[in-house]
């Protein structure tokens, strides 16, 4: 082993590893770093537990010659057989070595080390990964030399793990904040919040496309159900437009009860403003279908079936940081934001699931049925409200078409 490359692998990590700023490169050099020191690694993996409401951890595996691999475990895999039985779980709760020769009787009776040995390793050790504030998180190391790692191989690879842990630390918890803050708050608001937007007032004017719902009959619902499954209700009934907004290039900035605030940034131009409503309509009709199909049966059987209101419209927004005293939120306001909040009681009493603005339906490539002129309180002239005609039960005639 070479002591001079290892040497200069541990000083570049505790300068920061500045030459691989991502996660990904920064585990495929430092692997590629170790093999120059004379270190045979075939696979390394590293396992981290984060905070995260559907992940209980990451895991980035390295193979020689194929780069790195990056997966989750959810919460509750934790209590499988697969894990149970993993070496890892060691390293976890107990924050020792575990070392397996995979040319041994016993590794073939762990699925793991079976799995390792079955691809050509020969030899493994996991390692724990002792973070600053007390929390242990692991790696693994496996080779695929016949003799397995040596003596000195071992010893290097030990001495280079303190600087190690430190880059891995660093890197959890910028993807940790990262992570929860497009939780909490979605991503554009959450890169804008870590790129320096946090100060009070700090903020912008954007064009967007205004998404604004609720569930129907959600009070009463409330009224006659034990609060864990009013919870259950809603994640559920979230879950059926969450999945369309994103996938539309939409961001949902709050959950407001059963209400949901979404918006879909627009460009300058008209073709951008017509593609973007295109995408908002076919989000909204995913998102309509899912409810529809939603069920839930209460402790007395009875079905529950639900629908809810959507409104949809186009306008400038104030973007940004609002709040009081040290207490702020990310989120937008003005006037289109309330627009929308009263076409979306508009659209409970008519029955319609999916109402729009003017603006919207001048923009959106639908066929649209004129539902009438109402009076918004709080706004100086009334406003023409659209439904979609493929709602239209009535016999009334289309009278507008978009596209």
């Amino acid at each position: 082993m070479d002591d001079a490359e290892l040497n200069d692998l541990i000083a570049w990590l505790a300068d920061g590893a500045r030459s691989a700023v991502r996660t990904d490169l920064f585990m495929a050099e430092t692997c590629e770093r170790m093999v120059a020191c004379g270190i045979p690694l075939y696979r390394v993996g590293v396992f981290v537990r984060t905070l995260h409401p559907s992940m209980l951890g990451r895991n980035f595996i390295w193979r020689a010659g194929s780069g790195i691999t990056m997966g989750s475990m959810a919460h509750g895999e934790d209590e499988g057989d697969e894990f149970l039985l993993s070496p890892l779980r060691r390293v976890f709760f107990e924050g020792i070595e575990v070392r397996h020769r995979l040319l041994d009787a016993d590794a073939s009776n762990v699925p793991l080390l079976a799995d390792l040995r079955a691809e050509g390793n020969t030899d493994y050790i996991a390692l724990p990964l002792h973070m600053s504030d007390g929390e242990t998180h692991a790696s693994s190391w496996t080779t695929r030399d016949p003799g397995g790692f040596s003596v000195t191989q071992l010893k290097g690879l030990r001495r280079m793990m303190p600087a190690l842990t430190r880059m891995i630390e660093i890197h959890l918890l910028r993807r940790t904040a990262s992570g929860l803050l497009d939780n909490y708050v979605g991503a554009r608001s959450g890169a804008r919040i870590l790129a320096g937007q946090i100060r009070r007032g700090h903020t912008e004017t954007m064009q967007a496309v205004i998404w604004l719902s609720d569930l129907r009959g959600f009070t009463a619902l409330s009224d006659r159900l034990q609060a864990e499954n009013v919870v259950d209700i809603l994640n559920r009934y979230f879950d059926c437009q969450v999945p369309a907004i994103l996938a539309y290039g939409g961001e949902v900035l709050k959950f407001m009860g059963d209400g949901l605030l979404a918006v879909f940034p627009v460009g300058d131009d008209k073709e951008d403003l017509s593609a973007v409503c295109g995408g908002v309509l076919e989000a909204a009709r995913a998102s309509r279908a899912a409810v529809e199909q939603l069920r839930w049966a209460g402790t007395n059987l009875a079905e529950e079936q639900f629908r809810f209101g959507l409104a949809l419209h186009v306008g400038q927004v104030l973007y940004g940081n609002i709040g009081g005293g040290d207490r702020v939120d990310f989120t937008c306001i003005g006037p289109a934001v309330n627009l929308a909040a009263r076409l979306e009681k508009i659209a409970g009493k008519l029955s319609r699931t999916v109402v729009a603005s003017s603006a919207f339906a001048d923009a959106g490539k639908a066929e649209w049925t004129d539902l009438g002129e109402f009076p918004i309180a709080g706004f100086a002239k009334a406003e023409r409200v659209y439904g979609l005609a493929e709602e239209d039960y009535s016999s009334g005639s289309i009278v507008k078409s978009s596209g």
